[in-house]
């Protein structure tokens, strides 16, 4: 496999990152602002910031067709950034929410975006033209706990939220005038606004931290606190489902994933390293990291300590190495797994992941 492609940006954390369409710009959620990247050669420059939000940004992400930036923070507002002569024109979103706003993700057809919230809501935002500006609808029911991360279907209508009351919910966020009929599906046939399509309870009750739907729409699977990943595959309306599949693992929690194809899911989080999972409705499994561990100059493992040297350090403290240094490539938790290159429709070919470490790194799938 391809070595990673890694950027460090900064010594940072970094709530979310998103890539344009043409991957020539990187926009990354630091504190309170956001900062934008161009691609120089091989690695990133900083050449522009977006500054409107007086908290900490906690979701960003780059529209693929038009361009535009959507940005969320615990300010309780959301901005779309669009570009102009003199620079990113920032548009203030009424979300009329009251507690911070978590995540944020445009749909696939762009003509509207997603916000999960602590406010037990998620606000789903269009545009207006008569009144030119950006509104919000509520799916509030029966949501009953801050909303931790969300995933569009590829039909742009249907819509997943994982929360922290422990599950992950899929509703309809049809709005008339914006969204044509979506055909009928495994989820539903009539899909008026804040239809609960499926609620699915985490077995520990552990909070969701990530979800996805599978590039048909056809399977949605979600990530706990209990170190679970789960993935249920809808029969059709008013039915239960034709399969749940819950792998159970060892490992510390996953804080995102994305589908490679609708057999393959990749994941991370608080191992600090991405892990590959197949299978189909039959049931699933992880198959292993992504990372070898044995590369040169991530903490030299392989390099031998003189009898000497080693005392040495058992005597000052209390260990024979210096194990400050994960022998992974990320050196905290990974907070963010998006697509990099394919994706959707097509094989996954890239992905990318950012985290606490300040580190966006691209990997080959």
């Amino acid at each position: 496999m391809a070595a990673p492609e890694i950027h460090h940006l900064f010594h940072h954390p970094i709530a979310d990152h998103s890539f344009s369409a043409d991957r020539q710009t990187l926009a990354v959620a630091r504190e309170n602002h956001v900062e934008l990247y161009g691609r120089s050669g091989k690695t990133f420059a900083l050449k522009d910031e977006l500054r409107g939000h007086d908290k900490l940004v906690t979701g960003v992400d780059i529209a693929p067709t038009s361009g535009k930036i959507v940005t969320c923070s615990q300010d309780r507002n959301a901005l779309v950034w669009e570009p102009s002569p003199t620079g990113w024109k920032p548009t203030l979103v009424l979300l009329r929410i009251n507690r911070a706003a978590t995540f944020v993700r445009w749909s696939p057809s762009e003509g509207k975006f997603a916000v999960g919230s602590g406010a037990r809501v998620v606000a789903v935002c269009y545009f207006e033209e008569e009144n030119d500006w950006w509104v919000s609808k509520h799916l509030k029911k029966p949501i009953r706990s801050t909303v931790t991360t969300i995933a569009w279907h590829p039909n742009s209508v249907l819509l997943a939220a994982g929360s922290t009351d422990a599950h992950a919910r899929v509703f309809s966020s049809f709005i008339k005038g914006v969204d044509a009929k979506p055909e009928s599906s495994v989820w539903g046939e009539r899909l008026p606004f804040n239809t609960v399509c499926g609620e699915y309870l985490n077995n520990a009750a552990g909070w969701v931290h990530g979800t996805a739907f599978s590039p048909s729409g056809d399977a949605l699977a979600f990530s706990a606190h209990d170190s679970s990943i789960t993935v249920v595959y809808p029969s059709g309306p008013d039915r239960p489902p034709k399969a749940v599949v819950s792998i159970t693992t060892q490992l510390l929690p996953f804080m995102s994933l994305v589908w490679n194809g609708e057999s393959e899911i990749i994941a991370a989080g608080y191992d600090c390293e991405a892990y590959r999972l197949q299978g189909s409705s039959q049931g699933w499994a992880i198959v292993g990291s992504l990372e070898s561990k044995g590369r040169p100059g991530l903490g030299g493992h392989a390099r031998e300590e003189s009898a000497l040297n080693m005392f040495r350090q058992l005597d000052l403290k209390g260990q024979t190495k210096e194990d400050t240094q994960l022998r992974t490539v990320h050196q905290n938790t990974i907070s963010t797994l998006r697509a990099y290159e394919g994706g959707d429709a097509a094989p996954l070919r890239k992905f990318s992941t950012s985290g606490v470490d300040g580190r966006v790194v691209v990997w080959t799938a």
